[in-house]
């Protein structure tokens, strides 16, 4: 089946939903996401989003922080337009109706927080279920909006560009520099869609998933930047994967993070003697960036040979800690935690990804007509390390640009002959239906297994070099066994963390230095000299 819009937005964060709300002002918008609308790294997000409302904060000390926390490879005109652009989109939020938190006296102001990195307390909140409040206020919005279409449970396969050819259902592109739509599958029935558009926007999140560890959702499989980088996009800086410092430690506790806000209302990290271990690591101790926490944790754990360390902050009063973190306490209890009268063990996670689908100041990519926003993408912002909670704001600026960007291109010539192309349907004759889902499962576990044992938050020479040689040949293999059978929902999966497991690899060892997140035993220091620049791929 085919189907026509003004705008194809895949995936439905906080970038995609706030994008096709303000689109839908403009002409017809596609929301294509693989689960629910509302199943999102956005959902997950706990801490908050930066701005600078406190009187004693200035723009300037946060975008000091930011490119503090960059390390050198931050955009800084980037980062001045996405900081300088705070207050309004935080504004704009409260206009949708979020309900941020408001400070103690129950007066208007927006109570701010503190997290690692910050000068100042700028974290705007909404108790310790920020995204989550955040993303289901907008998904509301976007679901009453009689301009946007929802397509939920349908996966997208590739992007078509202006030379798409198709042999039994693999995308062939000689990666001329237009985009005109997306292959999609429908889970339920398994059939393959073609969403033409004048404008695709890659808003897929992150890809947390590619390791064995992750804060993320199963979702965060890379779908963006595997789909633009086949398809001839720009990608950099993957070598930069955020491993966060502090997730619980159970082995029923899939996924679930303790929020960065706790180090910053003063929980304290300890070894398993009790002994308070980051200020042998950092003058700002459980303030310093998340790069210098992860790497503390992990030099303790190997040091000592633990399972995990503990994160206290049960010397705070009981009571403010259930009304700072209603939703952290209570899951802690489901647990057999009580963060009020013991110690959580923790251990770090992959958690954000900093570099993405290259993207200018608007959110375009290289390829015309082809946007990336949110973590797909890399503006600039993050350089080698993001600075907390500047994540979900960077979303939100870049919807914005996005959407001026492509509704004054809308009314063009080249946009309205793009709806008029033929496009050549999807055809898989030949392919057949595989009967071996382990091979999909074993696959997949390997690949995860591989990259955090050789690319994780230390690495080294030797460990890179086994895990390229090792990627290849699953990749090879990946490419066989797509090649033979009908697509489906875990083989887009697993093509696609393959594809972003190869370039995070390719990424790390060009850049023979350790700047940021990326950390190498045999060159760990930073070389201004010859690595202050991006490391950029393209197929």
């Amino acid at each position: 089946m085919e189907h026509r819009f003004d705008f194809l937005v895949i995936g439905s964060g906080i970038a995609g939903l706030m994008f096709a709300l303000k689109a839908s002002r403009h002409g017809t918008v596609a929301v294509v996401t693989k689960r629910g609308l509302t199943e999102s790294n956005t959902v997950h997000a706990q801490g908050g989003i930066a701005a600078v409302f406190d009187p004693e904060d200035t723009f300037e000390s946060h975008i000091g922080d930011t490119l503090a926390s960059g390390d050198g490879l931050c955009n800084k005109n980037v980062v001045e337009m996405v900081v300088r652009s705070a207050p309004q989109r935080i504004n704009e939020l409260l206009e949708l109706g979020v309900n941020f938190n408001r400070n103690s006296q129950g007066m208007p102001e927006l109570d701010l927080c503190r997290e690692g990195g910050h000068s100042f307390n700028r974290i705007v909140h909404a108790h310790d279920l920020t995204g989550r409040e955040v993303e289901e206020t907008v998904a509301e919005q976007v679901r009453a909006c009689g301009n946007i279409s929802i397509f939920e449970n349908h996966a997208a396969i590739d992007l078509i560009t202006r030379s798409t050819r198709l042999k039994r259902g693999l995308v062939i592109t000689t990666h001329e520099d237009c985009c005109y739509g997306a292959y999609v599958l429908e889970k339920r029935s398994g059939e393959i869609h073609t969403f033409i558009a004048s404008f695709v926007i890659l808003a897929t999140g992150g890809a947390g998933k590619v390791y064995a560890y992750t804060s993320n959702p199963d979702v965060a499989t890379g779908d963006g930047i595997a789909m633009a980088y086949r398809a001839g996009a720009v990608v950099a800086n993957l070598e930069f994967v955020q491993f966060h410092p502090t997730c619980l430690y159970h082995p029923e506790a899939k996924n679930f993070l303790i929020s960065e806000t706790v180090r910053g209302e003063g929980g304290i990290l300890r070894n398993s003697d009790g002994r308070a271990f980051m200020a042998d690591y950092s003058p700002q101790k459980e303030l310093a960036c998340r790069d210098v926490v992860a790497r503390a944790i992990d030099s303790e754990l190997k040091k000592r040979g633990d399972d995990a360390v503990f994160l206290d902050i049960s010397h705070k009063d009981p009571d403010f800690i259930k009304s700072r973190f209603p939703h952290l306490y209570t899951r802690c209890l489901e647990f057999g935690f009580d963060m009020t009268a013991a110690p959580l063990p923790v251990v770090p996670a992959a958690h954000y990804m900093c570099g993405g689908v290259a993207t200018d100041i608007f959110g375009r990519t290289n390829i015309k007509r082809l946007y990336a926003i949110g973590e797909t993408a890399c503006t600039g912002l993050h350089g080698a390390n993001r600075l907390a909670s500047n994540s979900l704001l960077e979303a939100l600026v870049y919807a914005n640009q996005a959407a001026i960007k492509a509704a004054e291109e809308l009314g063009g010539s080249e946009a309205e002959n793009q709806t008029n192309t033929e496009i050549p349907m999807w055809d898989d004759l030949g392919a057949m239906d595989s009967d071996e889902a382990i091979v999909i499962s074993h696959t997949w576990n390997e690949i995860r297994r591989l990259m955090w044992n050789y690319v994780g938050i230390v690495r080294s020479e030797k460990r890179l070099e086994r895990a390229r040689r090792r990627i290849k040949i699953i990749g090879e293999e990946i490419q066989e066994y797509y090649w033979n059978f009908r697509v489906t929902p875990d083989l887009i999966e697993l093509r696609n963390i393959a594809v972003v497991a190869e370039l995070i690899i390719r990424c790390a060892r060009h850049r023979k230095e350790s700047r940021g997140l990326h950390y190498n035993i045999a060159y760990p220091y930073k070389n201004d000299l010859r690595w202050e620049k991006d490391t950029v791929l393209c197929r």
